[in-house]
């Protein structure tokens, strides 16, 4: 498997995406230096609320956390920062199980909160 080393995907649920603002505007220096991808409506956030260049996947109902499962799969993430809202059912819970399952797979850093996300992206682990 060949990671690239430049990619990290965003992932927020409903209930959780102003962490996940709060989160890029609180670490944008270091994700400018990384490549970008999120699911439709976090990436649409990141853009218009952080700045930030984000390649934008489907929305997570219509398929886009299975898009970023594949690209985990395939090794061009390096790391997914999701960030689920564990009170709240989703719909398309079955892609997250599968997300989540494929970075277990994988063995891709994965963070489903904040302070996970902030302790991987503060160099300890990225």
């Amino acid at each position: 498997m060949t990671t690239n080393p430049t990619t990290v995907a965003l992932i927020a649920h409903d209930g959780k995406k102003a962490d996940m603002v709060a989160f890029a505007l609180s670490h944008k220096d270091v994700l400018l230096k990384y490549e970008l991808v999120a699911t439709r409506t976090t990436g649409q956030l990141l853009r218009e609320k952080c700045g930030l260049p984000v390649k934008q996947m489907l929305s997570g109902p219509q398929g886009g956390d299975a898009q970023i499962a594949a690209q985990v799969a395939e090794g061009k993430i390096e790391a997914v920062f999701f960030f689920v809202d564990p009170l709240t059912a989703n719909p398309h819970d079955p892609d997250i199980q599968g997300l989540l399952r494929i970075c277990n797979v994988h063995n891709v850093p994965l963070a489903t909160n904040s302070a996970t996300a902030s302790y991987i992206i503060s160099g300890r682990a990225l």
